[in-house]
Formats: structure tokens, C-alpha cells, sequence
């Protein structure tokens, strides 16, 4: 089944491939490195080369839903050369993904070379199940609830993914939160031009999370992490939260035929890179 924008032709995946670029968002890079530390470990397991290229900075979102197009052009012609040849470029991100799977279309529409870069982003929990179509078993058990970001859902409606991925786990128990497709209220910029309205919606989210007496709250996307996160610290309440790439590394173990298939043993995650990750 391929994920696709409503208008948009269905997304067709390539063969796993040797390596990919990985793009840390700057996010993770800054408030969670160490979950794209584990999201580089994820595709090392799957014996997947992993080039981070290290003068990638912003994807260009905040800018262009800012209402600022010619500076988000800037920052997106500056990435674009960070990732030449044809790998694919994966992303631990659905908001992130969206802006650069979908968004770099609007900005440049004349450019097949922009439409090329494109067509070569993956959010990691897409990539993995479609592209690497990954076979594994859980390790431990846990209580979860997980929160999708809009832009994940309904962007690279990749929330179908996320939910395959924790389903071949195990001993994970996924509760099912009321109003689970609403925004967190943070929207970027959104969140600081329009606080109050923020506020009240992740009051919302975080009443419906609370209420499902899940142990850990998890997400593909840290920006809807921080301001879940901050608003029950200002409220009190504790419900720890971590990066979905964090959480499947700690719970997963590939099967053992896809260990052999890979040619690699789990623990042995010391590939050649052609740039050191240190997201």
C-alpha cells in the first residue's frame, strides 16, 4: 500500500537500497540527539550505509509557513548540493519529510533537479516499513500511546506506517487515545503567534494521553514532543515521552532470517560511512 497527499499520484518505493543520506532535522539535532543517534542505528541494523552530510542545516519550514517563500528558497538551495547521486534521503521526521518531500515542489516548480530531490525523500518509519520492509519481533513489554503529527498524517500519511512498525512488536501494547488525529497545537510558528489557542489545544491532547494510563508517550516528531512535553510539565503531570526511533531500537530485534539477509549481526552496527554521523 502506497501513502499519498489526496491529489497527488500514489507513491510508488525503490528496491532497499545500499545507502542512504540521512537528514537530522534540526530538532532532533538540537533538544534529542540522541534519537537521531538511534534512528542512524535502525538503518545501520538493516545493513543500510548511512551518510550524513555535515553542513545540512534547516529544512525551510519555518520560513515558508511564515508567509516568506523567497527566503525559504534561500535555505533550500542551500541543502540541495549536501545530497547528490540518487539515494535516498531519509528523515526522522513527518513534518520535516512533508516540507521537503511535498513543499520544495511549490518553491521551485520549474526545476526537475528540485522534483528529482524530492521524489527521494522518506520519512524513517515509511522507509523502513516500505522500502526496507522490515521483519522483526518485540523486546520487553511496554505501555504506549503515540501521537502523529499533522504533517506526518496528513502530508506523508505516514501514521499507517509508524503503527506497522510498533505492530510486529510483541509484548508493546499501543492504547488508542480519543481524538487522536487533532493537532498538538504546535504548528512551528504557530505556537508563539497564536499562544493562546496553542494552549488550549494541547490541554486537549494531553487530557486525552493522560487518559489512556499509557506508561510512555511516543512520536515521530519532537517538535509536537516539546510542546506536549512542556505543557504537562506546566501542568504537573508526568507521562514520559521519547522519539519513536529511540523507542523501536530499544524494542525491536530483526527476525533471524533478516539478520542472514542482511549479512550483519544486530549488535555489529560499525559500517563504513563516508562522513561521520553525529547528529
Amino acid at each position: 500500500m502506497s501513502s499519498h497527499t489526496p491529489g497527488t499520484p500514489a507513491r510508488t518505493y525503490p528496491p532497499r537500497p545500499e545507502a542512504v543520506y540521512f537528514y537530522g532535522t534540526c530538532l532532533v539535532d538540537t533538544f534529542v540527539p540522541e534519537a537521531g543517534m538511534d534512528a542512524i542505528a535502525l538503518l545501520e541494523r538493516e545493513g543500510i550505509r548511512v551518510i550524513f552530510p555535515d553542513n545540512q542545516t534547516c529544512c525551510g519550514q519555518p520560513a515558508f509557513t511564515s508567509g516568506f517563500p523567497d527566503e525559504a528558497r534561500q535555505v533550500v538551495a542551500s541543502q540541495l548540493d549536501l545530497f547528490p547521486g540518487d539515494y535516498p534521503i531519509v528523515v526522522p521526521s513527518g513534518s520535516c519529510g512533508g516540507m521537503m518531500h511535498h513543499h520544495y515542489r511549490r518553491l521551485f516548480p520549474e526545476s526537475p533537479e528540485v522534483a528529482d530531490f524530492c521524489d527521494r525523500v522518506f520519512e524513517l518509519t515509511e522507509f523502513l516499513a516500505r522500502v526496507c520492509r522490515v521483519r522483526w519481533h518485540g523486546v520487553g513489554e511496554a505501555s504506549i500511546v503515540m501521537h502523529t503529527s499533522c504533517s506526518a498524517r496528513r502530508e506523508m500519511q505516514v501514521h499507517t506506517t509508524a503503527r506497522s512498525l510498533l505492530g510486529q512488536l510483541d509484548g508493546v501494547t499501543l492504547h488508542e487515545q480519543a481524538y487522536e488525529s487533532e493537532c498538538c497545537g504546535f504548528g512551528g510558528t504557530f505556537s508563539v503567534r497564536h499562544p493562546h489557542i496553542s494552549q488550549a489545544m494541547v490541554e486537549d491532547k494531553t487530557r486525552h494521553l493522560l487518559a489512556t494510563g499509557a506508561h510512555t508517550l511516543v512520536s515521530a516528531d519532537w517538535g509536537c514532543l516539546l510542546n506536549i512535553k512542556g505543557s504537562l510539565a506546566y501542568q504537573g503531570r508526568i507521562l514520559p515521552a521519547t522519539h519513536l526511533a529511540s523507542f523501536l531500537l530499544a524494542h525491536s530485534r530483526p527476525d533471524s532470517d533478516e539478520i542472514a539477509h542482511n549479512g550483519a549481526a544486530v549488535s555489529d552496527l560499525a559500517h563504513t560511512k563516508e562522513a561521520q554521523p553525529h547528529v
